[in-house]
């Protein structure tokens, strides 16, 4: 049976439609906020995802750091708690040093035992936190001889630092001094 009176229905819709601009109104306010929001929550963010993960930028620095024999760039790249596993020494993962100190003094040896060291044809690559640097070291030392030998080394990062450096090289005899 139809109404002859069709005034309640038109305030119903305009009712319910009252109600839903409102509701639009409300939803709108707080999609307003929750947007604008956002861009304050990212300022007050020390690092941005990127800046904390391996580039090569950084890496490419590092390698030019060691080559320039820049002790304090080389730390720069490097976390206060890092660590060095050298090529060679008397354990199975050669000698480690830990410690910023620790691996500054291993470092200057380096750069004593070589005084014109070398790493050359860098390549780098990276995986997540982790990156490989593949290079070729020359270098004399005091007596003379020379060493040219292929190598690489195992980065591990935290933060956008270097935790870990684990450097393996081919073991190949020193060339005797010409």
């Amino acid at each position: 049976m139809m109404r002859a009176d069709p005034v309640p229905e038109t305030e119903n819709y305009t009712t319910f439609y009252l109600q839903f601009c409102k509701m639009k109104k409300i939803i709108f306010f707080f999609l307003i906020i929750l947007i604008a929001d956002k861009p304050m929550a990212q300022t007050t963010t020390p690092k941005t995802a990127t800046e904390n993960k391996p580039t090569i930028a950084i890496l490419d620095g590092f390698a030019n750091a060691f080559n320039a024999h820049d002790i304090n760039r080389i730390l720069s790249y490097m976390t206060d708690d890092c660590v060095f596993e050298a090529s060679a020494g008397p354990d199975v993962d050669g000698e480690k040093f830990a410690g910023r100190e620790a691996v500054k003094k291993a470092f200057e040896d380096v750069f004593k035992i070589y005084p014109d060291a070398h790493w050359d044809n860098v390549r780098h690559f990276i995986s997540g936190e982790r990156a490989v640097s593949e290079w070729t070291f020359t270098g004399t030392k005091p007596d003379g001889s020379k060493v040219e030998v292929m190598g690489c080394d195992l980065f591990t990062f935290r933060d956008g630092k270097i935790a870990i450096k684990n450097s393996y090289r081919k073991n190949r005899s020193p060339i005797p001094k010409s």
